[in-house]
């Protein structure tokens, strides 16, 4: 049964939603050529408080797949969704840190329109626009919506998209790195009283661990080994995580940059160890509900009213911390590197952030269609990543040394390939099979002939390139 919320329970939760408008849109202002930057790229001013708490909050945006992921298969749910991003996360601090924020770069596809022309830069633009669709968040925050109001799941996905984006039209970055620290706080501080009321009204956590199901406790849990490594190569989505490039890019030094990035690892660690806990306390006491409902079942379980709320707040901010993210970075890849670029970046400053703009409605639109069609995080997320890791990978890290780079045109043929491949692979998976449910040719995710592909294709353009050097 879903957790019905009281009147006091709503009524924060609408507190909750004015305080984040009021603090999105408070300090927007209009200046011309210095507004543009700090609208795009927050001056590239970010202290290393901020921007621990705006890559933190934007890294952990599937708050209720992860309630499902834990409820349904356990501890594994840690390995797949924490330790994996944790060690991709420490190479992006310890290699690519520093040189993101030394590029000056605006976005992952400046990058290679830098290194590579027009027509990497483009494919690249096409690839991060899908990467970082907020789908996924937007379908989270209309299901969450749609349990605490009882609004038809249509409505609820387009008020979560309204409230987690309006801001973002005033203020740009400078907005969601003020609302990312003020829901820094609430993510940590919701999960932090559902724990203590768990161990309370149900029973001592060593009881519950005691009382899993079979499995629960084994680190591959009911997956194979295949699925785990397929979740460990989705992992790869940090090394080209346009959120990582964008908030490197953002922060006042290198040293900021490549700080906030092992710090934020000590936070993602803590909370995936509220949210593991939690998930554990909810397939002990709630053993027949919807593996989606996990957490906000389990609040429901155990918590008084008021406190209830609050715990419903932390879950929203969990989520709207990322979808604006996400929204933002979808509005700055179509308005910026595809519109912009198009018109043969011509346009003022101020034209740019109209662009922006633009593409933040779009973006807004297209997840809100998304998410009413798919209507599963997790296949939303593998899908996203399986399509594009494979066609960014090598050209993005590649492009941080020149003796490892391929020549403009050469990149351009691989991006494209690889791209081609992906798609064609794809759409033979949805006619084989349905468009929510694929059936690949020889059971194999697109991800895996993506990447293989882009390898060879690499080694064989190198090894050219390097006998022609030779001769």
């Amino acid at each position: 049964m879903a957790p019905v919320l009281n009147t006091p329970d709503r009524i924060l939760i609408y507190v909750y939603f004015a305080l984040l408008v009021f603090l999105g849109i408070h300090h927007y202002r209009t200046r011309g050529t210095e507004e543009a930057e700090d609208f795009l790229i927050a001056g590239r001013k970010l202290s290393l408080g901020a921007f621990v708490a705006t890559l933190v909050t934007t890294f952990y945006g599937g708050i209720l797949g992860v309630g499902e992921f834990t409820y349904r298969y356990g501890i594994v749910s840690w390995l797949t969704q924490g330790l994996f991003y944790y060690l991709f996360a420490a190479i992006y601090a310890l290699f690519l840190a520093r040189a993101v924020r030394r590029s000056m770069q605006y976005t992952l596809p400046d990058q290679l329109y830098t290194h590579y022309g027009k027509g990497a830069g483009l494919i690249g633009a096409v690839a991060t626009f899908i990467l970082v669709s907020p789908a996924p968040y937007v379908l989270m925050i209309g299901t969450l919506l749609h349990l605490i109001f009882g609004w038809s799941l249509a409505i609820a996905v387009v008020a979560g998209t309204l409230f987690s984006t309006v801001y973002v039209l005033f203020g740009g970055l400078r907005s969601v790195v003020r609302t990312d620290v003020f829901q820094f706080l609430l993510m940590f501080l919701g999960f932090g009283v559902v724990l203590p009321f768990s161990w309370s009204k149900i029973a001592p956590l060593p009881e519950i661990l005691k009382g899993l199901p079979p499995g629960h406790l084994n680190p591959l849990g009911h997956l194979t080994l295949q699925q785990v490594i397929a979740w460990a190569v989705i992992a790869l989505w940090t090394i080209i995580s346009p959120s990582f490039f964008q908030r490197c890019s953002a922060a006042k030094s290198e040293a900021v940059a490549r700080k906030g990035i092992l710090i934020s690892i000590g936070f993602w660690f803590l909370f995936d160890m509220m949210t593991l806990t939690a998930g554990f306390y909810a397939r002990f006491a709630l053993p027949n509900i919807d593996p989606v409902m996990a957490f906000p079942l389990l609040g429901a379980r155990v918590l008084p009213p008021l406190v209830l709320g609050f715990f419903f707040v932390g879950m929203l901010a969990t989520i709207m911390s990322t979808l604006d993210s996400m929204a933002f970075l979808s509005a700055i890849t179509f308005g910026r590197d595809f519109l912009w670029r198009l018109r043969g970046e011509k346009d003022s400053h101020l034209q740019l952030m109209r662009f922006t703009r633009y593409g933040l409605v779009v973006a807004a639109l297209l997840s809100i269609l998304l998410a009413l069609t798919y209507r599963s995080v997790v296949d939303l997320w593998y899908l996203f990543g399986s399509l594009v890791i494979p066609v960014l990978l090598i050209p993005l890290l590649a492009s941080f040394s020149a003796n490892f780079k391929l020549p403009p045109g050469a990149t351009t043929g691989l991006m494209a390939a690889v791209a081609a491949v992906e798609l064609a692979w794809w759409l033979a998976g949805v006619g084989r099979g349905t468009f929510l449910q694929p059936a690949y040719p020889l059971s194999v995710e697109p991800i895996y002939p993506g990447l293989i592909l882009s390898i060879l294709l690499y080694l064989l353009l190198r090894w050219r390139r390097n006998s022609g050097l030779r001769r």
